[in-house]
């Protein structure tokens, strides 16, 4: 069975739509078309689509859950696609199965993005046992899209066990990355300084990793630097949840020096949380977080695609923007509205 296709915004396109059987089987199999058409199917803002999605990532959760997950943040310009195509190579040569979750900054007017990562990671691309997955940000919240976490399923049930989510980047709250990742890996420029200063406190709390990216050539002093600075800074953060000694190591992604020794931070981190059980413990929670979030989601889905809701709220946005009725009692009674529509 086949219904049009569609892109995340909801529009048809002349190719054909799997059944979930046809799914499930191409993603067990490990085909990236498959796969990739898959998550397509649940990026879509289509109402028509969304059971099929739910069948699908329930048919995959069995499947899914034993890959390692990396999540990646940075400031732009720190080398984020050099360093995961980079180390994305190492990973495949020591036989490991890469999904690399790029997420792209949506435009906040046109929700538009530009997807550029397959040609900003060509190699990797080509490479038969990665995929990289290009996703707009749209309006989600910490840089990272809204179905990252099913996609994270559907690649683990495709056999990749190495996953790689690589954030925006524009210091947003990070909270949704760190809530979907095993471990997260924070990467910096060279030359701390007023450079520490700016970056957000809340995220180096959330990192497991800091990396100093680009240390080569002139910038080999400044780094040294910065990797002491750093250092010194994290011993006024308080201990972390898991016990973990938050790190921090200089590479070149450009050079490939340095990988080797973050590979091996992040086998030691794996072994030790394994170990304790605070990897499950941490999944388990991951779990509990996401299903607050999907409630939230559903319940926002169905408030404003509420016919008499959208008609009444695009009233009280005019009225609110006059002054005649505050923002507060304005959702006051629009909540009051709903309550009575679902009796």
């Amino acid at each position: 069975m086949a219904i049009q296709n569609f892109n995340p915004e909801g529009k048809y396109s002349k190719a054909s739509v799997l059944s979930n059987d046809a799914y499930i089987s191409g993603i067990l199999k490990g085909d990236r078309s498959i796969l990739s058409r898959a998550i397509t199917l649940i990026e879509s803002n289509n109402p028509l689509h969304h059971q099929q999605a739910d069948e699908l990532i329930s048919a995959c959760l069995p499947h899914s859950g034993k890959a390692f997950r990396l999540g990646i943040t940075g400031v732009p310009g720190v080398g984020k696609s050099t360093f995961i195509e980079t180390f994305g190579a190492l990973l495949i040569k020591k036989e490991y199965k890469v999904a690399v979750l790029a997420i792209d900054p949506s435009s906040g007017r046109s929700k538009g993005s530009i997807l550029g990562d397959k040609t900003r990671m060509a190699s990797l691309a080509t490479n038969d046992n990665a995929f990289i997955r290009p996703s707009p940000s749209a309006d989600a919240f910490g840089g990272v899209a809204r179905k990252t976490r099913e996609t994270i399923m559907l690649c683990e049930a495709a056999g990749y066990d190495f996953i790689i989510v690589e954030t925006v980047g524009v210091g947003q709250s990070e909270t949704a990355i760190k809530s979907m990742v095993d471990f997260f890996l924070l990467l910096l420029l060279p030359g701390a300084g007023d450079e520490l200063q700016g970056i957000k406190r809340g995220i180096v709390e959330m990192a497991d990793m800091l990396v100093i990216n680009k240390t080569d050539g002139e910038l080999k002093n400044s780094a040294k630097r910065a990797k002491l600075d750093y250092k010194n800074a994290l011993h006024l953060f308080p201990p972390t949840e898991s016990g973990w000694e938050v790190k921090v190591l200089t590479c070149s992604a450009t050079e490939e020096t340095g990988l080797t020794d973050i590979l091996k931070q992040l086998d030691k981190y794996q072994s030790e949380m394994t170990k304790s059980g605070y990897s499950k413990t941490l999944r388990q929670k991951q779990n509990e977080y996401w299903l607050s979030e999907s409630l939230f989601d559903a319940l926002k889905m169905d408030f404003l695609s509420n016919k008499e809701i959208k008609s009444k709220l695009e009233q009280l946005k005019s009225e609110v923007s006059q002054g005649k009725i505050s923002p507060f009692k304005a959702s006051e009674y629009l909540i009051s509205l709903y309550k009575k529509l679902a009796k």
